[in-house]
């Protein structure tokens, strides 16, 4: 079985033909591929080198893991799903709760290293058994409702971290992006959060030369004069280096507070191979077990070096969507790019200078984004939220997440946040469900019905209302996302 790295050339290999796409076996001509491949990095930039950076991670190391990353999906999927990793931003809450709890680097991805793990076993699971056994643990209620407090669980971040270093610079980016994903069309709103991040450099470089020092918070406990964009770094860093490596260390704690982020993975894998499916017009039913697998793979790959977890990016499927090329040629040229980009250490040293308040405003719409895709799950799987075996559950779990409530077990342990969080939905609401009286377990099957059709004994009215569930687990894809 061959591993999907042979293209044969799609007409005169310039421009489709009105109407017609290009295949993932095919490709244009080796020029116009890599400026598709370009195309795909620029439209991944905005989330994929935020995340490490909200992470405190090094971003040159996220940007080269991403790349091969890519090129492992492509190989494992054999080329027929097109795809892009980019640096899953589902992590960004974990790693700011490892770091308050007095955790390093290494803890941070020695837990998502765990989170790899699980979810290269969720892969094989799904591929043994079929998505059912997936979705009946975690059906739209539960998975929307991890969903929003992962993201809403990140609002202490922006508002005591970064909006107070420059509370006019982030209003002015928060603004400025915001107008940018609603107005902006095709191509450019897939990169709104890049554009943001581009209007917020100059920004603080036109507040430096008018108004001079500013007196705020700079990553220490007390305030001090500081420029906003302070890019001495970028002068001493060389052109060409390796990122620096870091091996993970591994906790209980650290590794609970990490583990339910697995869900929304999970989502974000299926909606992904869904779309994909539908554009391209490819049963890839059989491919969303490998997927989940090579994404778990890639992450425990990253994370064993010091980088960050990767998942698949809806970014890049905007990016297919506009220009209808499907070639997974395109995703190799991309993924090399990522590979140079990652061994030039000027180009971290560009993004770790990015400015607190720049981050504050891009994080205020990004964060919310997030929480917000919960919602948008709950919406396109018309979850009932009258029905207190649903509402019961998620909502005690969204406070206890999002406020940080704490169970403390021992003197050394204890869980909070997302993970407490996401143990009371998912175990609250399938006790409930098992002591229910029978009307209420009847307002909403079990299982989701949009997935039966990755199972092969399908019927007709499975298949169909698969296309429902798509929207749905799609939106949960496109917080890496457009958040990003």
């Amino acid at each position: 079985m061959g591993l999907g790295v042979r293209w044969t050339l799609h007409g005169d290999g310039r421009t489709p033909a009105p109407g017609a796409v290009v295949r993932p076996d095919e490709r244009l001509s080796w020029p116009r591929t890599a400026g598709l491949g370009a195309q795909h990095v620029v439209a991944m930039f905005g989330a994929s080198f935020v995340a490490p950076v909200l992470m405190g991670l090094d971003p040159n190391l996220a940007i080269m893991m991403s790349g091969v990353a890519t090129i492992l999906f492509l190989l494992a999927t054999r080329g027929r799903v097109p795809s892009y990793l980019g640096c899953s931003l589902s992590f960004v809450g974990v790693a700011a709760i490892i770091r308050a709890q007095g955790g390093g680097s290494a803890a941070v991805t020695g837990a998502i290293f765990v989170v790899g793990v699980a979810l290269l076993l969720s892969g094989l699971v799904v591929q043994k058994f079929g998505a059912r056994i997936i979705h009946a643990a975690m059906p739209p209620v539960v998975t929307g409702a991890v969903v929003m407090l992962i993201g809403f669980n990140l609002a202490p971040v922006t508002a005591r971290t970064y909006w107070p270093q420059d509370q006019w610079t982030a209003l002015l980016t928060m603004l400025f992006t915001g107008l940018a994903v609603v107005c902006l069309r095709g191509f450019w709103s897939r990169v709104a959060i890049f554009l943001g991040l581009l209007f917020g450099y100059a920004v603080s470089w036109l507040f430096d030369r008018l108004f001079g020092k500013i007196h705020s918070v700079n990553g220490g406990a007390e305030a001090v004069d500081h420029w906003r964009l302070d890019l001495s770094g970028v002068s001493k860093a060389d052109w060409i280096g390796l990122p620096s490596l870091h091996a993970p260390s591994f906790g209980w704690s650290a590794a609970l507070v990490a583990l339910p982020v697995v869900i929304a993975l999970i989502a974000e894998n299926a909606g992904h191979v869904k779309a994909v499916g539908e554009m391209t017009g490819d049963r890839l039913d059989d491919k969303l077990g490998t997927a989940i697998s090579a994404d778990g793979f890639a992450t425990m790959l990253s994370t064993a070096v010091g980088g960050p977890a990767n998942t698949t990016y809806s970014e890049n499927i905007g990016v297919m969507a506009a220009t209808r090329v499907y070639s997974t040629a395109a995703y190799w040229a991309a993924a090399c790019f990522a590979l140079l980009f990652g061994v030039c250490p000027k180009f971290g040293a560009v993004v770790a200078a990015i400015p607190g308040g720049v981050l504050g405003g891009i994080t205020v719409i990004l964060y919310g984004m997030i929480g917000l895709l919960g919602a948008q799950i709950w919406v396109h799987n018309k979850v009932d939220l009258r029905n207190p075996l649903n509402l019961v559950p998620v909502a005690a779990g969204v406070i206890i997440g999002i406020g940080g409530v704490s169970l403390k077990i021992s003197s050394n342990f204890e869980l909070s946040g997302i993970a407490l969080g996401t143990i009371v939905v998912l175990s609250g609401y399938h006790v409930l469900r098992a002591l229910a009286p029978a009307h209420l377990k009847t307002q909403e099957p079990l299982l989701d019905e949009g997935t039966s059709s990755y199972d092969a004994a399908t019927d007709a009215a499975a298949t169909d209302a698969a296309a429902t569930d798509a929207a749905a687990t799609d939106a949960a894809a496109a917080g890496e996302k457009d958040a990003g």
